[in-house]
């Protein structure tokens, strides 16, 4: 059976923010998670142009995360051989992004996302027929209350506590109940996640184990967004598009691999001012 569920993710920023909170939380949780053994290799990352999103930027990568696998699934496949490969087509303030596993050669994971300057109750953003209405589910995320199951541990969720946190650069805190309709600016994610297992006696399993890891994962990278506030605001897309690109490579350097770029640099991070430390920090870490 496909599952088929739409997270609503808001936060306290707008959406041009959120282009660059998005962006440096990327960067930063990358680099956290990758080391010789696993992690993220980027493959690919280039801009793009078609009819359906316009221009973007277009990204392929593996990600190895071997010793985050539950073990049941150990049973069905080796360790190694669970590998995901995700391409993305990032168009701001649209994004597709598709993750398959060659081991699983049937699997496919679709996430379509569509970020609004509103407060989440905009309704049938993704342009869905009445089938495809009646087969989707909706959940709202609260980025203030951390999920504790399997995989929020395997994603490395914190117990960061937002009622207690307010930016030094912002003002913006603590996130206090109901902040949602408190909070200026507040801008959503909607993320459409389509994910097709189609594998008799345990696809279903699968299935759900995957939306159950797509969840923690936006919970922990949001809240990591708001968390990082400090580190990020006052940067320019820019300013990240290059640190990103050298991320990619000392990325690759740490995994072992070489990246493809349109335009390759020299690793070394150039960084726009002695104000962008944190950044600093993440890239060569």
């Amino acid at each position: 059976m496909v599952q088929v569920k739409e997270f609503r993710i808001m936060m306290p920023m707008s959406l041009e923010e959120y282009g660059v909170a998005q962006t440096y939380m990327v960067l930063k949780m990358q680099r956290q998670s990758t080391n010789e053994a696993e992690g993220v290799e980027v493959l690919e990352n280039r801009p793009f142009e078609d009819d359906a999103y316009g221009k973007g930027q277009y990204t392929s990568k593996l990600y190895r995360l071997q010793s985050k696998t539950p073990s049941w699934l150990t049973t069905l496949a080796p360790k190694d051989a669970l590998v995901m490969k995700e391409e993305s087509w990032n168009a701001y303030p649209r994004c597709k992004t598709v993750i398959k596993c060659p081991y699983f050669a049937k699997l496919c994971v679709t996430i379509e996302t569509v970020h609004l300057q509103d407060n989440g109750k905009s309704e049938n953003v993704h342009g869905l027929n009445k089938e495809q209405l009646k087969a989707r589910q909706v959940e709202f995320i609260d980025i203030t209350s951390p999920t504790t199951d399997y995989w929020s541990y395997a994603v490395g969720s914190s117990d960061f506590d937002f009622t207690k946190f307010k930016s030094e650069k912002t003002g913006r805190g603590p996130l206090l109940e109901r902040w949602q309709d408190k909070c200026n600016p507040v801008m959503t994610a909607y993320k459409l996640v389509t994910i097709n297992v189609p594998y008799w006696g345990f696809g279903c399993k699968l299935e759900q184990a995957l939306l159950a890891a797509e969840r923690a994962l936006f919970v922990e990278s949001h809240r990591n967004c708001f968390r990082w506030i400090d580190e990020w605001f006052g940067m320019t897309m820019e300013q990240l598009s290059e640190l990103e690109e050298q991320g990619d490579c000392l990325l690759n350097q740490k995994i072992g691999k070489l990246v493809l770029l349109t335009d390759t640099k020299d690793c070394e991070p150039r960084l726009p001012d002695d104000s962008k430390t944190h950044l600093q920090q993440v890239v060569k870490t």
